[in-house]
């Protein structure tokens, strides 16, 4: 449960900052919140009321006046219900005290609450006791920085309420948005029939008795039946399409609150329990990505070996791949062919039984039965001619292939000598 501490940080601190000193505030002692009414308001809060108040003028004051009956009067019963409904369940989340029962019972919001010191206990709920409630709490009850309380079941605290949604006002929150997406949604669609019908058949939408003492068709009324205000029709499309795109704004943010709650219900799990969850989640991909590229590396490591210097025994024979360069001497080769290192089981058993090469000062040879010897001394370093002339006059006497110096030692060779050698 360690992971949590990220998300305990935002829910659970809310002591002052201590300054310079010990016993130095940055920031004067806080009061707890009553409800979403309390001081200070929230910007989100103010917008919410003023969607509402907007749409509501607009639906009921403008555009449901316009449909032809009976549909005007289904309209008003079918919206208002859900605009009515959504108001009160939108003030009763609002107004609910979401804190726990033991906290509204000691609770004073007068007092100012108390400071954390974090030297004394890790967490401001530490074995079900909140030490800034100064009460005995739940398994789910969780402190609230954001109202200075503990909250029932807390869910998380919404900003278009300005208040905390627990375990009391959770059922309230959630009809708030269905009643919204419901009622947004008809908004739109008579709204929209009206748009349409306006270039099609303008005087299905004319048919209120008011419009009888209107003579001209570029005249529209509002504000139907009970203050008939005149206004001409591009202020009704204007509007119109000013009331559909705040709508569909209003959608596209209820529709993904509601799903995602709809989800959450069918797991069984709070808004706070889900993103714990997704911090963990996170917290272990982020683990699981550095054990991997450690793996990796490792494996990599692995797979090139320990580093020595043995001779590749496969490389092709190749007088670009190591060139050395000896004054007037011309260009000579390292590499050493793979006959080379076929040879080398024909050395002499050593007294430990294993193979090894001589990489000393003297020269290194090999005595096979009926065949004559061959070696390079180390002490000098022999022109191509010399060692050509000096391998065909041998080459009459001895088959068998020679013993070359390992490139560790001190001699040089050429090794266009050694490859006509191996032809022959």
């Amino acid at each position: 449960m360690t992971n949590m501490s990220c998300l305990e940080r935002r829910f659970r601190r809310t002591a002052p900052v201590h300054g310079g000193s010990r016993n130095e505030l940055v920031t004067a002692p806080v009061h707890s919140r009553v409800n979403g009414w309390s001081l200070p308001l929230h910007v989100l809060q103010l917008l919410a009321w003023l969607m509402y108040s907007f749409m509501a003028i607009m639906g009921f004051g403008v555009y449901i006046p316009l449909l032809p009956p009976p549909w005007n009067y289904i309209a008003y019963g079918v919206i208002g219900t859900a605009f009515l409904l959504h108001l009160l369940t939108h003030l009763a989340a609002v107004t609910v005290d979401p804190a726990d029962h033991n906290v509204q019972l000691r609770k004073d919001y007068s007092s100012p609450m108390p400071v954390f010191d974090k030297k004394k206990q890790p967490h401001v709920i530490h074995n079900q006791h909140c030490y800034l409630c100064e009460v005995d709490v739940g398994p789910k009850v969780k402190h609230c920085g954001s109202c200075n309380k503990c909250i029932a079941d807390f869910d998380h605290h919404c900003k278009w309420l300005n208040n905390c949604v627990g375990r009391k006002n959770y059922w309230l929150f959630f009809m708030t948005v269905l009643s919204a997406v419901f009622g947004v949604l008809l908004l739109v669609v008579v709204i929209l029939f009206i748009f349409i019908e306006h270039f099609v058949n303008p005087a299905n939408l004319r048919m209120a008795a008011a419009f009888q003492s209107v003579k001209e068709n570029g005249t529209w009324l509002a504000f139907l039946p009970l203050a008939p205000v005149q206004t001409s029709t591009a202020s009704l499309l204007i509007l119109a399409f000013i009331t559909v795109i705040v709508a569909l704004a209003s959608l596209l943010l209820l529709c993904h609150l509601l799903v995602f709650h709809i989800y959450l219900l069918c797991k069984g799990m709070s808004t706070y329990e889900y993103i714990v969850k997704q911090r963990q989640l996170q917290s272990c991909r982020d683990q699981g990505g550095g054990a991997t590229q450690q793996t990796q590396s490792e494996a990599s490591a692995q797979s090139l070996g320990p580093l020595d210097m043995s001779i590749d025994c496969d490389a092709p024979l190749s007088s670009r791949s190591s060139i050395f360069k000896y004054k007037d001497r011309g260009q000579m080769s390292s590499e050493l062919s793979g006959s080379i290192c076929s040879e080398m089981e024909h050395f002499p058993q050593a007294a430990s039984g294993e193979n090894h090469p001589n990489y000393g000062s003297k020269a290194s040879s090999q005595i096979i039965p009926g065949e004559a010897s061959v070696s390079w001394r180390p002490s000098r370093v022999e022109s191509p001619q010399v060692l050509q002339q000096s391998s065909s006059g041998r080459h009459s006497q001895a088959e068998g292939h020679p013993i070359v110096q390992s490139p560790l030692g001190t001699s040089i060779i050429d090794t266009t000598v050694v490859h006509q050698q191996l032809i022959h």
